[in-house]
């Protein structure tokens, strides 16, 4: 619970980054989606209240609590993805949605952040100088069994976004320079396989026409071309709120999700996304900094994690919606459209919050 010495320890700047970012995000969405009826803007403002409610849950719940049910909190997701196969609903070519009335959940964004819980705990008592191959194994196998699951889907993009928690738990474990050159080697074993293999037609072309979108203008190359004139079009100040004309006459596709930071560009020009891009700095800015300000190992696993997973996302995004990574799906969170995806960032950040309140209580 919270007594009055954790109160005073809340990060309230942290707080309000938080709120700050989501009420950029839903005037956008506002904006992306006004010709075409505006309700997804109502959608994630209701989101945003049952978000503040899971915050507020996170933070009462002391996070030595949160990392003892981790186990049990990993298993519960493992099942709920396992079950999409059978009662999932298929957006996107993806089958990784459950269905609730008017409005949905996608179980693979909050497994992010239990995986990040479970990752803490294992990783919360090891005190060896390097991480020796039976932990680094065990890693790979509780990131992979998840993202297995979600790659059957198939989520290319929602996979992605688990490899900088492996890397980074990795990175905090401790890896010598010789189990560095083995995965690097790995991996590149994996990217031939994984071209040959795993990947469908249609990805192979948007990782092909990333590099020359042109060579395909009304095909795959057809998101990337839109996105780049709608941030082009913007120019220094913008054409002005509610007044982006790629967004108003839909030629910009996905634009409330994957796609909002070109609608921000074009209405609110270079200065609007210098603004934005700040707001959402300073916010990545204090989750690190708590990083140091933690007092036990499962505290600092669990903040740095969930900063690399935020700023993942929000690199990935932005250097997809310019054309220098194919399109994968991933949302910039607090700012894209989807209740799943603000839930799990309000979960995140709320773990990191209650983390650098309670620094003095778990020493």
């Amino acid at each position: 619970m919270i007594d009055r010495a954790h109160l005073r320890e809340i990060d309230w700047v942290l707080v309000g980054l938080m709120l700050a970012n989501t009420l950029v995000g839903i005037l956008l969405i506002y904006s992306a989606t006004f010709f075409s009826g505006g309700g997804q803007a109502v959608k994630q403002l209701v989101w945003m209240v049952v978000g503040l409610g899971v915050f507020f849950l996170t933070i009462t719940i002391d996070y030595k609590v949160w990392m003892a049910f981790a186990p049990y909190l990993y298993g519960l997701f493992l099942l709920f993805m396992i079950s999409l196969f059978v009662f999932g609903k298929t957006v996107a070519g993806a089958r990784s949605w459950f269905g609730f009335a008017f409005m949905g959940g996608q179980p693979s964004e909050l497994a992010k952040v239990v995986v990040i819980l479970i990752l803490a705990r294992t990783f919360a008592e090891y005190r060896a100088s390097f991480a020796a191959p039976g932990m680094i194994a065990l890693c790979f196998g509780l990131v992979g069994l998840p993202v297995g699951l979600i790659l059957l889907q198939p989520d290319f993009g929602t996979a992605m976004c688990f490899v900088p928690l492996l890397l980074g738990a990795l990175v905090l474990a401790g890896m010598s320079k010789k189990t560095l050159i083995v995965l690097l080697l790995g991996a590149v074993v994996l990217s031939v396989a994984g071209w040959e293999v795993f990947l469908k037609d249609y990805q192979k072309k948007r990782i092909e026409v990333m590099i020359n979108p042109a060579q395909d203008p009304r095909g795959a190359g057809y998101h990337v071309l839109q996105s780049q004139i709608a941030i082009g079009s913007g120019g220094l100040t913008g054409k002005g709120f509610l007044k982006g004309t790629q967004s108003r006459l839909r030629f910009l596709p996905a634009r409330h999700t994957d796609f909002i930071y070109a609608v921000l560009g074009e209405e609110f020009g270079f200065a609007g996304i210098l603004f934005v891009t700040a707001i959402y700095f300073a916010m990545l800015r204090r989750i690190f900094r708590s990083v140091g300000q933690s007092r036990d190992r499962s505290g600092i696993y669990i903040t740095f994690l969930a900063g690399v997973s935020i700023s993942f996302q929000f690199l990935v995004n932005i250097l997809m919606i310019v054309g220098l990574l194919p399109i994968t799906g991933i949302p910039i969170p607090l700012l894209s459209y989807g209740g799943s995806s603000l839930l799990a960032t309000y979960f995140a950040l709320g773990l990191v919050v209650n983390v650098k309140m309670r620094r003095f209580a778990n020493v």
